[in-house]
């Protein structure tokens, strides 16, 4: 699916550059192309796309911001968390990467040379990112299940959705933050069989990493996997987040200081980043195949396609039912009825006077103490 004549607008990251370098919040923007916060936060974290009147407004307003000598986007500086500063930026280079892309958390871009159908997209898409995420989910949940539950759910969100999906600057990144939505979601505690804790890993040192990690709340987790397990950097982090630069951060600082209260040889960010991978990569996190998910979330569309019309269906009967044995008119309640002249009213048993009292005593007192009965004998 392509946009055709659309008004065309910048990467999600370069809208939030934009707008942060005009000095405008993100209720300004929504003020100004009449919608709310929240979407103007979905758009720039490339959940969702402005369509119609709103993506013009939405780029007119970006097309403003763009200073005169900068006719393109500016690529992103990367940048690092230092502890006595906050927020550095660093040159690129390899020497000064702060987060290694490696063969473990982060696999390679998606070869789409010979991808001709949707169906051979989405296979490439998740033979090359799915290994990757599951162990992403396993750090971020330390549960193997449901780390392949979270993918698997993620990808047929993504099947369901994929012409949103093929056009996004970051499938790789629609999908992840879908499957960290669903792995972090409080209502698994209420499954029965999510209760039981799983074998913890098999060497004390990673066991004693995961159980560090899974101590920090789950957003501190989120941040900290993303900046310094997978290799994002701090714009993309906090866009994925849904959290300001300077609160990603912070989030990041707070995570790094508790790690390293606990564990000090893991101090250094780089130790960090290796001994996350080794975390991963000592783990046998296999994904189902690319041709079993689409099935399985095809079948799980019709299944719900079929739920819902028999539930229409239902409520059609029902009100159908309704109409036809409902009363057509207005029945008025009977008047209560008023007492005739002449005829008393119904009375139930009096009490027993001092009369009748005596009376009963006696007739008790003469039966049991009167004459024998006779019975016949037979000769």
């Amino acid at each position: 699916m392509t946009q055709g004549a659309a008004t065309p607008l910048p990467p999600p990251k370069e809208r939030r550059r934009l707008r942060e370098a005009g000095s405008l919040s993100r209720d300004d923007v929504a003020a100004r192309v009449g919608v709310t916060r929240e979407t103007v936060r979905r758009w720039e974290a490339g959940r969702t796309t402005p369509k119609g009147q709103k993506r013009e407004a939405y780029a007119r307003l970006l097309a403003e911001l763009v200073p005169a000598e900068e006719p393109q986007a500016a690529a992103p500086v990367p940048v690092t968390v230092t502890a006595a500063s906050g927020v550095t930026a660093k040159p690129a280079g390899p020497a000064t990467a702060v987060a290694t892309v490696d063969h473990v958390l982060k696999p390679e871009p998606v070869p789409v040379g010979a991808v001709r159908t949707p169906a051979e997209a989405f296979d490439a898409l998740y033979t090359h990112t799915a290994p990757f995420l599951v162990r992403q989910t396993y750090l971020l949940t330390g549960r193997r299940i449901l780390a392949r539950e979270s993918v698997e759910r993620a990808f047929q969100q993504a099947w369901q959705q994929w012409p949103t999906v093929a056009v996004d600057p970051d499938p790789a990144g629609w999908v992840r933050a879908a499957a960290y939505e669903y792995a972090m979601s409080p209502w698994h505690g209420l499954r029965p069989g999510k209760r039981q804790p799983e074998a913890p890993p098999a060497d004390p040192a990673d066991r004693e990493l995961l159980g560090v990690l899974l101590d920090l709340p789950p957003v501190y987790r989120r941040t900290l996997l993303l900046y310094d397990g997978v290799g994002l950097d701090l714009p993309e982090t906090a866009a994925e987040t849904e959290a300001s630069t300077p609160a990603a951060a912070n989030r990041i600082l707070h995570a790094r200081e508790e790690i390293a209260r606990k564990l000090p040889d893991l101090a250094v960010p780089e130790q960090l980043h290796r001994r996350l991978t080794e975390l991963a990569s000592a783990e046998q996190l296999d994904a189902t195949g690319s041709t079993v998910v689409r099935s399985g979330g095809e079948r799980r569309t019709r299944f719900w396609t079929r739920a819902a019309v028999a539930f229409t269906v239902f409520i059609i009967g029902a009100t159908a039912l309704t109409v036809r044995v409902a009363p057509t008119h207005y029945e008025p309640v009977p008047a209560p009825g008023s007492p005739i002249a002449g005829v008393p009213p119904l009375t139930g048993p009096e009490p027993l006077t001092p009369a009748d009292l005596e009376l009963r005593k006696e007739l008790r007192e003469r039966l049991s103490g009167g004459p024998e009965r006779l019975a016949p004998q037979a000769q």
